[in-house]
C-alpha cells in the first residue's frame, strides 16, 4: 500500500526552513503556538462529530477515535497553560484556519455508507497527524538552535511531551487503514483513493493558511484542480462549480494579506519597501531569504 507524506510548502520552503525562521521572531511564534492550542482544541469538536454520525459502528473505531479525543483536549490544555504561563492571549488565531479550510475543500455531503465514513475518517486524521509531526519535531530542532531562554525551554518541554503521542496517532491510522485495506481488493482501491484524497486536501488547506503573496489566489485554484483530479470523474464537474469561484473570491485571503501588509509597515517601513514588497509582488519565497 503507497504510503502519503506531507509535502514541503509550494516545493520550496520545508518545515524546518520555515521553523528555523520563525522561533527567531517573537510575535509569529507566539501565533504558531497558538494555531497549535486551536488545532488540537478543533479536532476534538470535529472528532466527536464523526463519533455521532458513526453511532457505535464500528465499535473499535469509536472507542479508538474516543480516546483519540482525550489526547488532542490533552495538547490543548498543554498549550492553553503554555501560552497562559506566556501572558499571551488564547483569542481565535489571526489568518486562514487549517481545518476550516480542511472542511471548506471537502466535497459537498452526500450519503455515505458507515464504511466510507471510516475510511475517509481515518485518511484524514493521518495525513494531518504526519503534518503534524513533521512541524513539532522541526519545532523542536529549531528551538534546539535557538537562544536557550526560559521560554524556549518552556516551549521545547511542551511540544516535546505532545511529539510521542502524535505519533502514536500516525502509527495507529496507518495500521488501521492497513488492516482496512486487506479485507477485498474492493476495500484496498478505496483506502488508495481516500488516501490520495486527503493528502491533496491536506496540502491546499495547509498551503492555504501560509500562502498570502500576490497570485495567491491561482496558486489556491491549482490546488483546487488537484483536488477534483483525485475524484471519480462524475463528481468533478460539480465539485469545481462549488470550489473555484470560491478559492477565487476568498475574502478570507484578502483580509489576512492586509493584515500582514500592515503589520509589516508598522515594524519597519525602511524594510517594507526595500525587502517585503518585493516578495510581495513576485510572489517567490526565495526572496524572503
Amino acid at each position: 500500500m503507497a504510503v502519503t507524506y506531507p509535502r514541503k510548502f509550494r516545493n520550496q520552503m520545508s518545515a524546518q526552513d520555515i521553523l528555523d525562521r520563525l522561533v527567531l521572531e517573537r510575535e509569529a511564534h507566539m501565533v504558531t503556538l497558538n494555531r497549535y492550542r486551536f488545532s488540537e482544541q478543533r479536532s476534538c469538536k470535529d472528532l466527536t462529530e464523526t463519533i455521532e454520525f458513526l453511532n457505535g459502528e464500528p465499535a473499535d473505531l469509536v472507542r479508538d477515535l474516543s480516546h483519540h479525543i482525550a489526547d488532542e483536549a490533552r495538547h490543548a490544555a498543554w498549550l492553553t497553560d503554555l501560552l497562559w504561563d506566556l501572558g499571551e492571549n488564547l483569542n481565535t488565531p489571526p489568518g486562514v484556519a487549517y481545518l476550516d479550510e480542511l472542511t471548506r475543500l471537502l466535497p459537498s455531503a452526500t450519503e455515505v455508507s458507515t464504511i466510507d465514513k471510516a475510511v475517509d475518517t481515518l485518511a484524514a486524521i493521518n495525513i494531518a497527524e504526519k503534518r503534524g509531526c513533521e512541524y513539532f519535531a522541526a519545532h523542536i530542532r529549531a528551538l534546539d538552535k535557538a537562544p536557550q531562554t526560559a521560554e524556549n525551554r518552556a516551549i521545547r518541554d511542551t511540544i516535546a511531551k505532545i511529539l510521542p503521542e502524535e505519533a502514536g496517532h500516525v502509527r495507529w491510522g496507518n495500521r488501521k487503514l492497513a488492516e482496512l485495506a486487506q479485507q477485498s481488493p474492493e476495500m484496498r482501491t478505496k483506502v488508495e483513493r481516500a488516501k490520495q484524497k486527503y493528502a491533496a486536501i491536506e496540502q491546499a488547506a495547509f498551503e492555504s493558511g501560509m500562502d498570502v503573496l500576490a497570485g495567491a489566489e491561482l496558486r489556491r485554484m491549482e490546488n483546487v484542480l488537484k483536488v477534483a483530479a483525485t475524484l471519480p470523474v462524475w463528481e468533478r464537474p460539480q465539485y469545481l462549480l462549488e470550489k473555484l469561484p470560491e478559492t477565487l473570491l476568498a475574502p478570507d485571503l484578502h483580509r489576512t494579506r492586509l493584515e500582514v501588509l500592515q503589520k509589516a509597515w508598522q515594524r519597519d517601513p525602511a524594510a517594507f519597501f526595500s525587502k517585503f514588497m518585493p516578495m510581495f509582488l513576485s510572489g517567490n519565497l526565495q526572496n524572503a531569504a
